[in-house]
């Protein structure tokens, strides 16, 4: 558990020490900002039949920043290693190679999540400035959390897998970006196809991201997402884990 643990706060260190890490803060939260105010001028003086946390976090700009934040975050975490030459030396430290991957797919997370922080105060301030003070639902708060928090685990796992896959930081984040691109792209399937009975549908509406969205926007929680979410993440760093394995057979 110690070697696990030095790794995970070397990769926060990394993190948090670069100049790139405070400017991805920044930018994250820039545009849940101007998201927070898109949605303050369609509240005011006018019927609004939409739940708050629905409304803030469906729209173009969220979606933006969960796609485009954890390529960035995880571009370096196995390509720097190879350019830089410590890959190698990472990888003969007394270390598994699965603390390794589990431990810069933590770091990566805890980073990413804590991008997301101050987005806690949004609430609040609703509630300190609206005239009707049950406006934010707690549940749905949590719920919207915790689908952060899947959906961010999914894709830095995702991220994770393609840094693994080559040396150049740039390549790394736009594999990520394209591969991130192409799960979200299946969510508007559901929109394109017509519904009919069948398998088919209930493949398209199980892997649509926009409407687990907005079921942990309402603050409902529904194990089948968190199994999907799960384990699609659990596949992503299986995959990592065996490219890492891989240069024993070089």
């Amino acid at each position: 558990m110690q070697p696990f643990l030095t790794l995970v706060r070397r990769e926060l260190g990394i993190c948090y020490v670069s100049l790139i890490g405070y400017v991805i803060i920044a930018a994250v939260q820039f545009l849940l900002g101007l998201s927070f105010v898109i949605v303050l001028r369609a509240l005011v003086n006018k019927p609004f039949d939409t739940p708050v946390t629905e409304a803030f976090f469906n729209n173009g700009l969220f979606w933006l920043v969960m796609l485009l934040a954890p390529p960035i975050i995880t571009m370096r975490t196995f390509a720097l290693e190879k350019y830089s030459g410590t890959y190698e030396t990472l990888m003969t430290a007394p270390v598994g190679d699965f603390q390794v991957v589990l431990a810069k797919f933590t770091g990566a997370l805890c980073f990413f999540m804590s991008a997301w922080l101050p987005l806690l105060a949004y609430p609040f301030l609703l509630k300190r400035f609206s005239v009707d003070l049950s406006v934010v639902d707690t549940g749905a708060v949590g719920g919207t959390f915790v689908g952060i928090f899947l959906f961010g685990a999914l894709y830095i796992s995702l991220g994770c897998f393609a840094s693994s896959l080559t040396r150049n930081q740039i390549i790394a984040a736009m594999n990520a970006f394209v591969l991130g691109l192409g799960l979200f792209l299946l969510s508007y399937l559901t929109f394109i196809i017509p519904p009919k009975p069948g398998w088919q549908s209930v493949v398209l509406q199980h892997v649509s991201m926009i409407e687990h969205m907005k079921d942990f926007t309402r603050g409902i929680v529904d194990t089948r997402q968190v199994v999907f979410y799960v384990s699609l993440t659990a596949l992503f760093l299986f995959l990592t884990l065996k490219v890492v394995e891989s240069r024993r057979w070089k």
